[in-house]
């Protein structure tokens, strides 16, 4: 998190408000910011909605035990499945 400048808050609130996609490696999970999960954060937390931008960027890959593996920046679209 910290070599690719993602803040724990913002972490917290990808896990809270996130869609999550079955990857089908291993049974890990990829969470990550749609439209919808954007609207969410907005909505509930007015004071994130002005770094929502930034964060809606944002994704996480989580292991099968519920432990964050790795979170980055996208910078390609999710395919849908």
């Amino acid at each position: 998190m910290q070599q690719r400048g993602i803040r724990p808050d913002a972490l917290e609130a990808l896990l809270d408000y996130g869609r999550a996609r079955y990857l089908h490696s291993k049974g890990r999970e990829v969470v990550f910011f749609d439209k919808k999960a954007r609207a969410r954060l907005e909505n509930d937390r007015p004071a994130a909605a002005r770094e929502a931008a930034r964060v809606s960027l944002t994704y996480a890959v989580i292991g099968s035990d519920g432990t964050v593996i790795t979170v980055g920046h996208r910078y390609r679209r999710q395919r849908r499945a």
